[in-house]
């Protein structure tokens, strides 16, 4: 099984909107069987796919809980080759709930339990809160690859270093096997602002870029409310041809 962590710093880039659409374009077009894990507290990715709920067992208990049974908290989705590990508030509790457990290792957790089920699925695609906290260092440590979405505007690039810095630490000091795949271009306009910005992100050598870019439409925020994965809800819009376009350069 391959573990894709999607994060950035910075709020309001399309990360769970990138996770979820790419989630369901490896399950339904390409036919991978798919785990989605939701890290952010705000527990969005399970409020698109419909699976919020503070009744049933979540990513904290599996961030708290000793022995769990990931099996217990694998929700499937309506969608064929896609289940979901929701979250919720409780994540917060649960994050400093680990940080005060020394009894056991605080890094791994995730790792651990996502290693029993991965026979079970092709990828994995953890959606990260904008923060580094130790559910999203439990993410990296369970991750091959990284994928930075970045919207071009005037903050774009605030905390990029900061978190390349984040992931160069983890990879060296706990999970060698992680590479930062690339930034990925997300709520792309056809204005100078994000011409130059975009060239400026492919003109350095710091970090990897993805070829495609994702144009911005009114048609993804309607699939967020919709909660329609874009292929979905609109499959000849920009965005979702572009969604397709990035899999497929992911995959190659």
């Amino acid at each position: 099984m391959k573990t894709i962590s999607i994060i950035n710093l910075k709020g309001g880039v399309a990360k769970t909107i990138t996770s979820c659409n790419m989630a369901h374009i490896l399950a339904t077009v390409h036919n991978k069987r798919v785990l989605l894990v939701d890290n952010d507290k705000q527990g969005n990715a399970s409020k698109f796919y419909k699976v919020h709920n503070y009744d049933k067992l979540s990513l904290s208990e599996v961030m708290t809980e000793r022995h769990i049974k990931l099996e217990n908290v694998i929700v499937h989705t309506a969608y064929e080759n896609l289940d979901i590990i929701q979250a919720n508030m409780t994540l917060l509790r649960a994050n400093r709930e680990v940080l005060m457990d020394t009894t056991r290792p605080q890094q791994n957790r995730i790792k651990s339990a996502l290693a029993t089920v991965s026979d079970q699925y092709d990828y994995c695609i953890i959606d990260n809160a904008p923060d580094i906290n130790i559910s999203t260092i439990n993410a990296l440590v369970a991750s091959q690859d990284v994928i930075i979405p970045v919207k071009i505007d005037n903050f774009a690039f605030d905390g990029l270093s900061e978190l390349i810095e984040q992931i160069d630490n983890v990879t060296y000091d706990l999970n060698q096997q992680l590479t930062l795949k690339g930034c990925l271009v997300t709520c792309y306009m056809r204005n100078e602002v994000n011409k130059q910005g975009e060239e400026w992100l492919r003109n350095q050598t710091e970090y990897p870029v993805f070829e495609t870019h994702i144009r911005r439409t009114e048609k993804v925020d309607e699939s967020t409310f919709a909660s329609i994965p874009i292929r979905e809800y609109s499959i000849r819009c920009g965005a979702s041809r572009d969604y397709l376009a990035f899999v497929e350069e992911y995959l190659k």
